[in-house]
């Protein structure tokens, strides 16, 4: 490892990963947003309206297994490895998935887009904290989690726009190029860290090793659990049943004792985080196609669900900003998930025979505004309610819930849709609504368990 002269980049250098990590953050955001809105027009093109689900939540189980092998990798022989691998499987899954000829091999572009990403997320993360002063890091991190709100509020227009006076698969093959553009200019920072990229220990500690192993066996489950919702075969239930096996072994691991059982305290705060992500991404994906498919509605304005919710998402998050008193902020771990549910609900009523279009939006809006009240809150929550010495490890259990809800969600409503939308009219999407609901009303009570004054960790 370098000493600490070495560590500290000059203020170029330091400029230089700010500017290449919010580059490189904003084009996986963007990528991820732009597809959503995309995705409707693809299954259109290509066929295979059962995969849907599978294209688009290829990604979120392969970022579960990158984030836990970046992680492992970053922390053994340094950030460079990760980074670049990064790098080149985000583009090489994204021009796999923009010359597609079936959705099957989208989806397996897709999965090795999502695994590229997430091992390039992690080592930025990591640089940030070995090669940045503490006192500008918060600026680092501010910028980071700004790189993934602008992408909302213009990836779907953008996409939209794409979609209708170009082809769909210049969303996937233009982000490549931005991307190695994007590398070309991070080469110095690159040259720089790569003097120290060594081991950085010479054994991993049993406790990161079965992190490691359960993190790779969570992510791989999702991703069966994912595949198999979209068959109807034996083979398929053998493989869910082992994917189930395979996760009630290793969220224990990974999340914090009594997760499940939503136990007072942090343990319900980190259920409540997968809960919640579980019913908005797995809402969130279906509405676009609801509106394209039964609707005809185009492409663009499908699109403004997505920018929609992205917008009272800020509102929400800038509104629990402002709210101090501790009664009312304890309030918000369970407030925020139930305007989450009200908002789905009112989603899945415009699949009701009659029922105009324009309740998406709607429904929509005030979900979004849920997300924002709540999801800070929660951070701030745990992060409080626990001593500093464990804040590195609560914090990878959020992130990690906040994966296993959103891919688990969507392989359950994934399900469901392929099971019903071969009956016709929208009563897979309301059921898949439904079901959204019911796992924001699962939310709800577990953020009024996170939210207790007394003894918050028992």
């Amino acid at each position: 490892m370098a000493g600490p002269d070495q560590a500290r980049p000059g203020p170029d250098l330091t400029r230089l990963l700010l500017v290449g990590s919010v580059a490189l953050i904003t084009l996986v955001a963007f990528e991820n947003l732009a597809v959503g809105t995309a995705m409707p027009q693809v299954t259109a093109d290509l066929g295979g309206l059962r995969l849907y689900a599978v294209a688009s939540g290829a990604p979120l189980a392969a970022q579960l297994v990158a984030t836990a092998a970046g992680g492992a990798w970053s922390d053994a022989r340094g950030p460079r490895g990760s980074l670049v691998l990064g790098i080149v499987l985000f583009c090489a899954g994204l021009v796999v998935a923009g010359l597609a000829p079936s959705m099957e091999i989208l989806a397996i572009g897709r999965a090795v887009q999502g695994f590229g990403g997430g091992l390039l997320l992690v080592p930025l993360y990591v640089l940030v904290g070995a090669l940045v002063p503490q006192a500008q890091q918060p600026r680092f991190f501010a910028a980071f989690a700004a790189a993934w709100v602008v992408p909302g509020l213009v990836g779907p227009g953008i996409a939209g726009l794409v979609v209708e006076h170009a082809s769909w698969r210049w969303i996937f093959l233009a982000v490549p190029v931005l991307t190695v553009i994007v590398s070309v200019i991070l080469l110095p920072l690159l040259r720089r860290i790569g003097s120290h990229d060594g081991p950085a220990s010479r054994g991993t500690p049993a406790r990161t090793r079965r992190l490691l192993l359960a993190g790779l066996g969570a992510g791989l489950a999702a991703g069966v659990l994912q595949v198999a919702g979209a068959e109807r075969s034996a083979w398929a239930w053998t493989a869910a049943a082992g994917a189930v096996v395979v996760l009630v072994l290793a969220t224990p691991v990974l999340l914090p004792g009594g997760t499940a059982r939503l136990r007072r305290g942090v343990p319900a705060a980190v259920a409540c985080r997968g809960l919640l992500n579980a019913t908005f991404i797995s809402a969130e994906t279906f509405l676009p196609l609801l509106l394209v498919r039964e609707h005809g509605w185009p492409t663009w304005a499908a699109g403004l669900v997505l920018t929609v919710g992205s917008l009272t998402w800020a509102l929400g998050s800038q509104i629990q900003g402002r709210i101090q008193d501790p009664r009312r902020r304890a309030q918000i771990t369970w407030a925020g998930p139930a305007v989450l549910t009200l908002g789905t609900l009112v989603a899945a009523a415009a699949t009701l025979p009659g029922a105009p279009p324009w309740l998406v939006l709607v429904g929509w809006t005030v979900a979004g505004v849920g997300m924002g009240l709540v999801f800070p809150a929660l951070s701030v929550f745990v992060l409080q309610a626990t001593p500093a010495s464990e804040h590195g490890r609560v914090s990878s259990a959020l992130q990690m819930s906040d994966g296993l809800g959103a891919a688990l969600g969507l392989a359950a409503a994934g399900a469901l849709f392929t099971t019903l939308v071969g009956v016709g009219g929208s009563g897979a999407y309301l059921a898949g609504l439904l079901l959204a609901a019911a796992l924001g009303a699962l939310a709800a009570l577990a953020g009024g368990r996170a939210s207790v004054p007394d003894d918050p960790r028992a």
